[in-house]
């Protein structure tokens, strides 16, 4: 093997591999930093090993998680680790690193399949840095696993390979519903091509049996994708009395958002992939919102004319852009995530491709052109994201994380569980906490919760849209609700009861300020905790 074959050898295995153990190594190296919407799975797991059902409160079959099947795989993973006691971060923030660098393999080898090493890697070497990949999967959300069968289920389409495409498909749709906008515009797509297929071998003399057996394989690969969607909206329907999650029709009502706010902050996200507001602050929103949707458009045009099996992967991201700016949801931080990888994707092949044009007429294999052409589009993005780690974060573990891995208002409610622990007079099952944020309550505490946003309570939902004036932010809970239910604990920021029940006087009457916690998030005078005071 000559010298040129060895380094090639080394470059195609070598590297994937360091960028697989890197992206492992930055997010156990990080510790957990676990988000409050991940303890609310967390329970639903519990619950499920403790023998009480699919449930968040026992006796209450309410669906207030969006992701099945990361709840099924959190329950087999604490079964060999304590069962009803096993320490759920911890669990989920290793195995979502494991998860993330299983994308990464993928993310090298969807890009090798298009004809280009390099894209693979500065595909796979942005996905493991970039902090919207980071930050959900050492906090624990669904993120890390939707990712991965969303990346699986296009690398199998493109390799033709339909019946495992949508098998890992029907995993996607069962650990997030909206998968379904990648998944029904592949659906489309692959629908396209059966036809012209059996269309063009019924008229080929010599094979008359070739368009029974791409029958056949449709039949397969449709059954493969619809029984696993089937069997669990079968079960929601009559477990739950619903075919969809709760949580979709509470974040619907419970906030109140100003008209296009989700298509501003979708905006802000498609001008800044490599995170250029931090170190460029406005000036890199201004020139990204213009220079990296261009790009990504050149670049998937070119994709398609490739291959037409690229287009689902292509339009993906537009499509889920187009969507969540109609229907205008409160964009938490992980809704930005699922288009990061396709987008890549995009901008990659269109930096690759806009040099390849420009520069036609020079000799592409010289070294001076590799390198040029790695030096631009892997590892100068991959510069741009490092400003967005902290070395010493201000809270949490104080090791390396990404900026927005922030969790302080989650250590504010770890706090609250455990002053409401050391003071609960009876059983927590017979203890009700009404709050917004859920999560680390639930979780830590094993009380009943009212969820005031409704989540898992849709007991709540009919007491929303409240009037506009009981807002201070997007949220506010109502004073009726806890009038009404008359829970033993209320804990809520401040600034979410400010102008409700804070300014009631039955409330007073009922309730005193059991203990503050300071803090100023949201602009809030602290975190509240509220007692019902006794007869």
């Amino acid at each position: 093997m000559n010298q040129n074959a060895l380094h090639k050898k080394v470059f195609i295995h070598g590297l994937p591999i360091a960028i697989v153990l890197l992206a492992i190594f930055l997010r156990i190296n990080a510790g957990p930093r676990t988000i409050d919407d991940s303890y609310i799975t967390y329970r639903y797991s519990r619950n499920i090993l403790a023998g009480n059902g699919f449930v968040f409160n026992p006796g209450e079959r309410v669906l207030g998680t969006t992701t099945p099947l990361y709840t099924f795989l959190l329950t087999l993973l604490a079964l060999p680790f304590g069962g009803t006691q096993a320490n759920y971060p911890i669990l989920s923030y290793l195995f979502n690193a494991i998860v993330d660098g299983a994308t990464c393999i993928l993310l090298y080898q969807l890009g090798r399949k298009l004809n280009s090493t390099i894209i693979g890697v500065a595909i796979s070497l942005a996905y493991a840095l970039a902090p919207y990949s980071v930050t959900f999967s050492i906090g624990g959300l669904e993120t890390s696993v939707y990712l991965f069968l969303l990346v699986g289920t296009c690398y199998f389409y493109l390799n033709e390979k339909f019946e495992m495409a949508a098998l890992i498909a029907a995993l996607a749709f069962l650990t997030r519903p909206d998968a379904l906008i990648l998944i029904l515009p592949m659906i489309a797509d692959y629908l396209i091509y059966i036809y012209l297929r059996i269309r063009k071998l019924n008229k080929d003399t010599y094979n008359k049996n070739n368009p029974y057996q791409d029958t056949l394989r449709f039949i397969r690969t449709a059954a493969l994708f619809l029984v696993p969607c089937a069997i669990w909206l079968v079960f929601a329907y009559f477990y739950f009395g619903s075919l969809f999650p709760n949580s979709i029709t509470a974040k619907a009502i419970a906030y109140r958002l100003p008209e296009n706010s989700a298509l501003v902050r979708l905006l802000q996200h498609y001008a800044t992939p490599f995170s250029e507001d931090i170190p460029f602050g406005s000036f890199g929103i201004a020139f990204g919102l213009f220079f990296y949707p261009s790009l990504a458009a050149f670049g998937g045009l070119h994709l398609f004319r490739k291959s037409n099996r690229t287009l689902p992967m292509t339009i993906y991201p537009w499509l889920y852009f187009i969507i969540f700016s109609i229907a205008n949801p409160l964009i938490f931080r992980w809704y930005l995530t699922p288009p990061i990888p396709f987008y890549f994707l995009c901008i990659f092949t269109g930096i690759t491709t806009l040099w390849e044009q420009l520069f036609s007429h020079q000799r592409r294999q010289t070294t001076l052109w590799k390198l040029f052409s790695i030096s631009t589009t892997a590892i100068i993005p991959s510069l741009l994201i490092l400003p967005a780690w902290q070395p010493h974060p201000s809270h949490g573990p104080n090791r390396l994380a990404p900026e927005m891995a922030y969790i302080q208002l989650e250590l504010h409610y770890e706090q609250a569980a455990h002053y409401l622990k050391s003071n609960f007079q009876r059983d927590p099952a017979q203890i009700t906490i009404a709050a917004g944020d859920v999560g680390v309550l639930g979780y830590l505490t094993n009380a009943n919760i009212l969820d005031t946003v409704g989540l898992n309570s849709p007991q709540t939902l009919p007491y929303f849209p409240l009037d506009p004036q009981n807002y201070v932010i997007n949220y506010a809970v109502p004073t009726q609700l806890i009038l009404d239910y008359l829970p033993d604990y209320v804990v809520i920021l401040e600034v979410y009861g400010r102008n409700t029940l804070l300014k009631s006087k039955i409330f007073w009457q009922l309730y005193k300020l059991a203990h503050k916690i300071e803090s100023d998030i949201y602009g809030s005078d602290g975190l509240l905790i509220l007692e019902k005071k006794t007869p």
